[in-house]
């Protein structure tokens, strides 16, 4: 693996809401293989970091670069293409109530042009024995817990074998133990891909410490 690659760069960029700037000379790099946490308070701009980084707000000022996309001169065109070389972890897990499992993940892949049934039954064994969910995926959602629910958002996530995840308070739903379960698998994978996670939760990262990026003050610094 290159880890001198960067995955996310960013150089005094300027991210605004509409009008209002809520980030100013933002300036960091990730690089391949690194697990960084991304915290702050409420209002803080961590979430208008993160769309900007998958193309939900669009970068006015300054330079950033994410996956090999210049997200200043990016297309609206290319908005798709750039988020399958992302995989995006919610708080709140985003499945679809009324399949299975597996049809959950079916439903992503048709979305993103898999047609070989092979090569989709392969992929879909891989991502369930990457979250140690290999035998539920014929479960419904309500028939899981929320740490098992995750761990299914976790194997969307890596679908198309993304080169970053972005993880967006992925254990703010989950009990104490089952949050350190999450966090270690999630820095197990980043052995293999960059993980940036967006967090409040102290505990977990005095328990897994990592690099970490924190938005205050509109600005960006790192502890």
């Amino acid at each position: 693996m290159d880890t001198n690659q960067s995955i996310i760069s960013f150089n005094r960029a300027q991210i605004y809401q509409r009008d209002h700037l809520i980030l100013k000379d933002v300036s960091f790099d990730i690089k391949k293989g690194e697990f960084v946490y991304l915290i702050g308070k409420t209002g803080s701009g961590k979430s208008s970091l993160l769309k900007t980084l998958y193309g939900d707000l669009k970068l006015i000022g300054g330079e950033g670069n994410i996956v090999g996309y210049n997200l200043r001169s990016m297309k609206e065109k290319d908005i798709p293409f750039l988020r399958r070389k992302i995989g995006i972890i919610f708080q709140d897990f985003q499945l679809l109530k009324d399949r299975s499992i597996a049809d959950n993940l079916l439903f992503v892949m048709q979305a993103t042009d898999w047609t070989d049934k092979q090569k989709i039954n392969k992929r879909l064994n891989e991502v369930l024995e990457l979250v140690r969910m290999t035998t539920k995926g014929h479960k419904m959602p309500h028939q899981l817990s929320g740490g098992e629910q995750q761990r299914i958002s976790i194997a969307r996530a890596f679908i198309n074998n993304p080169d970053l995840i972005l993880a967006d308070e992925p254990t703010g739903n989950l009990d104490p133990e089952t949050s350190e379960e999450i966090i270690q698998l999630l820095q197990d994978i980043s052995s293999k891909k960059t993980v940036l996670m967006a967090s409040h939760d102290k505990y977990l990262m005095d328990r897994f410490p990592q690099r970490t990026i924190i938005c205050t003050k509109n600005n960006v610094c790192e502890q």
